[in-house]
Order: structure tokens, then C-alpha cells, then sequence
């Protein structure tokens, strides 16, 4: 696993955090996803609340058993020394075959050795045609 990219943040090294991040959460693997956080680290995802790698791995695995063929993007909006927000997107169909798009933003705090203590996330879900995909 590579160093993570510790605070305090410039443009440079926020926007290698956020692209980092995407990157992971497109592997679709809760155990590589899991280890950019803190083994305590605080979710709020819409929702729902729960804390440490543990909860956050079973997380992932319900949600991408969920939401199928999964594909996300992240765009810095904010960074502070430690604390660093985005905006997203991503899309996803369900069994059926319904396709969903998703806009969320996320609020991320960070310890001094660069993994996430703490993330924040809002996000709403609406239908679209698969021809109306962004993300492949």
C-alpha cells in the first residue's frame, strides 16, 4: 500500500487525496477502500452511522452488492490544512436493470498521517437511461 498523502494539504497533494480516493472507490474492494481510513474512523453516509473498518467494509460490500456496475467520480470543492471536501458523482443500475445517477458531496477530516478519521457524506439518487450515462 502506498504512503498516504499527509496534512497539511496544498492544491497539489488535496487533489491527488481526492483522485486517490476515486480511484480506490472504483476498485469496488472494501478491504482497499478501508484502509485509507482510520481503524476508528466516523461515517456518516445519508443515514446512516457507524464507526471503524470493520463497519466500513460491510458498508461497501452491501453497497456495491447493491448498486451494480458501479463507476464514480470526484471533484475537489474545498481543502483546509486537514480537512478536504468534494463534490461527486456516480452511477450505478440496480437488479432490474434500472440505471441511477448520484450527487452527493462528502466533508473528510484527516489524522497527521493521512487517514481519514472522519467522513461526512449527503448525496440524492435519480433514475436515467443507460444512454444517458456519463461514467463507463
Amino acid at each position: 500500500m502506498p504512503t498516504p498523502i499527509k496534512p497539511p494539504f496544498t492544491l497539489e497533494t488535496a487533489r491527488a487525496k481526492v483522485q486517490a480516493a476515486e480511484d480506490a472507490w472504483n476498485s469496488r474492494d472494501p478491504e482497499r477502500v478501508a484502509l485509507a481510513y482510520t481503524p476508528d474512523s466516523e461515517w456518516r453516509n445519508r443515514a446512516e452511522f457507524f464507526t471503524g473498518r470493520e463497519a466500513i467494509k460491510e458498508f461497501l460490500r452491501r453497497k456495491w452488492a447493491k448498486e451494480l456496475n458501479y463507476r464514480l467520480m470526484k471533484e475537489l470543492w474545498a481543502f483546509t490544512d486537514n480537512r478536504i471536501s468534494v463534490r461527486f458523482e456516480y452511477e450505478w443500475h440496480d437488479e432490474a436493470g434500472q440505471w441511477f445517477r448520484t450527487h452527493g458531496n462528502e466533508h473528510w477530516e484527516f489524522d497527521d498521517e493521512g487517514l481519514m478519521r472522519r467522513r461526512d457524506m449527503s448525496a440524492n439518487d435519480y433514475p436515467i437511461e443507460e444512454a444517458d450515462r456519463r461514467y463507463s
